[in-house]
């Protein structure tokens, strides 16, 4: 058994995945070494990320898969579930070692148990998409914190990007500590020292511009106008906002 360490990148799974075929592994686990637990009898080898292998794999991939499967791929190694990197790999193996489209044989195991994640995370990042709340800071950028149950920053880029394409703006997970930063021409990829006395529910004046109070609380007002009490339904509207959104979204604050 050979088990073989990556650096949590895509990029750094699809070089291990190389490394498996080059060296023809028939017994190989892939871990990433954030949450590595090596065997007692397993022989570690820490890959380092090599982006000519990592297109190669994912080229011969595009080539096999249709864009739904290839997507599903990526989207279900950014749920970071505890051993997706085994489905992943047995995924990959069964693509090459076939001359048809395997994306939708779900008689295969492995690639039922992606597609079904790969929906978990599609989820989220609607979800995402919706439920983002820019505040605007002193210094004239939009900024957002998120909290996703999976990593879907590098799946609502794209969104973002071509929505607010005309003003300065962060998005930055909490869990995952890094960001999204958009500077009118391009998205970069960035970590923060956020300050000690910073919570990412609060508008405090001590960041946040003054008018951002305002836009707050003409948002409230408007939702409590647009609310009919009457046709309230409780049930329903916590399926479409679940409650673990809520402390992000402006209308759920206190006045």
């Amino acid at each position: 058994m050979k088990n073989l360490i990556y650096d949590g990148t895509f990029d750094g799974f699809l070089t291990a995945v190389f490394c498996v075929f080059e060296q023809g592994l028939s017994s190989a686990t892939l871990q990433n070494e954030f949450a590595q637990q090596p065997g007692l009898f397993s022989d570690n080898e820490t890959i380092y990320t090599d982006e000519t292998k990592a297109n190669r794999v994912w080229k011969g991939l595009k080539l096999k898969l249709s864009p739904q499967g290839s997507y599903q791929l990526y989207a279900a190694f950014l749920s970071e579930q505890e051993g997706v990197e085994a489905l992943l790999l047995d995924y990959i193996q069964y693509t090459f070692s076939q001359n048809k489209r395997v994306d939708k044989d779900y008689s295969h195991p492995s690639i039922l148990k992606i597609a079904q994640i790969a929906k978990s995370v599609g989820r989220e990042k609607h979800r995402m998409e919706a439920f983002v709340r820019f505040r605007l800071t002193k210094d004239q950028l939009y900024f957002a914190t998120i909290e996703p149950d999976f990593n879907v920053l590098p799946l609502i880029e794209k969104h973002f990007k071509r929505r607010y394409a005309d003003q300065k703006w962060v998005i930055y997970d909490l869990k995952r500590k890094y960001g999204l930063f958009y500077n009118l021409d391009r998205v970069e990829v960035i970590t923060m020292d956020l300050p000690e006395n910073f919570i990412a529910t609060n508008t405090d004046d001590s960041f946040f511009a003054a008018e951002e109070f305002e836009f707050q609380k003409l948002w409230q007002d408007y939702f409590k106008a647009t609310n009919i009490a009457s046709r309230k339904n409780m049930k329903l509207h916590l399926r479409h906002v679940p409650k673990r959104y809520w402390k992000y979204l402006s209308e759920k604050q206190p006045n």
